[in-house]
Formats: C-alpha cells, structure tokens, sequence
C-alpha cells in the first residue's frame, strides 16, 4: 500500500514540474499583458484611471434666466445700459439670455435691453451693447447653492472681479467683491 503511494507521488511530481513551470511563466505574463489592455489608449502621463470630462456640448447653449440675488433683489439691465437691482418680480428688464462662451465661461445679455453685462477693466459694473473682453465671465456654483459671476478677463491686484449688487440695490464695483460676500451670490430663476 506504502509502495503503490509513493511510486504515484514520484510520478505526479515528475509530470508536475513541467506543468508547474509553464504555469509559472504563463502566470508572470498574464499581469503584464492584462495591465497593457487597461491603460486608455492614447493617454500619456497624469493619473491612471482618471476621466477627462467634456464640456463642448454646453458650449453655445442658452438659458433664459432671472438673476435673484442674496439681497432679495433681481439683477437688470436697463434700455441706458445701466446695472441695478429691483424687487418687481414682473420687471420685463431683469429677464437674461445666459449664454455658454467656454467651459464655465458665460455671457450674459439683457432680453429686453440688448446690452451685456459687462465689469470694466476697473471693476464697473455696466451693459456694453456689442459683446466683447468686458462680457466674459466665469459662472462658478458656490456651496449654499447659489452662483458667482466673475470677470474672466480682468483681476484687481490678482484678486477675482465679481458681479454684485448690494442691499440698496446699487451695482457694487468689482475692486470691492470677493467670493464669499453673499452680494456676490445669485440664484438663477427659470423664466
């Protein structure tokens, strides 16, 4: 009984071996070969894994939109070009055409008045009637929901330009905003 186990071992194990040495070289090929198919083709460097979102699809997309700022005002464009607040909800001036220029970068255009919003190279707020560097701004969504527009061309000693309106109404200069300050946060309301 002894005998027949152990002439069977020798026997599996002298078969075995070269089984188990292409299974080991089969095996240190296999992670290699598998790892080559997971890479992205076509991406060099960066984080393995990582998608690459596209925006282009937004881009040119229009939304019409009232501006309601913290300050319980709506942002308008009147038919002079100027930039203020109002509390009428029925204002036909405070209706926007937001308009997608770049990704996270907007233009906004007074339905009524024809004039974009625009902040000077000095931080005014006003209604340029062509559109132009002044008009560009970045749309970004703060965390209490609300949105900021900055200029996307001009910065006051490295510090963002933003679009608001204080609790007077009055256009604030853009010298005098900062991120965080809810003068600078809108909701925009679907019209």
């Amino acid at each position: 009984f002894c005998q027949w186990k152990s002439k069977s071992s020798a026997l599996l194990t002298s078969l075995s071996f070269p089984v188990l040495v292409t299974l080991v070289v089969f095996s240190l090929s296999l992670p290699e070969a598998a790892c080559h198919q997971l890479r992205p083709v076509g991406r060099t460097g960066g984080a393995q894994g990582r998608h690459v979102r596209s925006y282009t699809h937004l881009q040119g997309d229009i939304r019409r939109r009232k501006l309601f700022s913290f300050q319980k005002f709506f942002l308008r464009i009147d038919r002079n070009g100027n930039v203020n607040g109002t509390k009428s909800k029925d204002d036909p001036l405070s209706i926007l055409e937001i308009t997608s220029v770049d990704v996270g970068v907007v233009a906004i255009k007074g339905l009524n008045s024809n004039y974009y919003l625009a902040i000077s190279r000095k931080g005014e707020l006003y209604g340029a009637v062509k559109f132009g560097d002044d008009c560009t701004l970045k749309e970004r969504i703060q965390e209490n929901g609300y949105n900021t527009y900055a200029s996307a061309k001009w910065r006051n000693k490295n510090r963002q330009m933003f679009v608001g309106i204080n609790v007077h109404g009055k256009p604030m200069r853009g010298k005098k905003t900062r991120r965080k300050n809810t003068t600078t946060h809108f909701l925009p309301i679907m019209v």
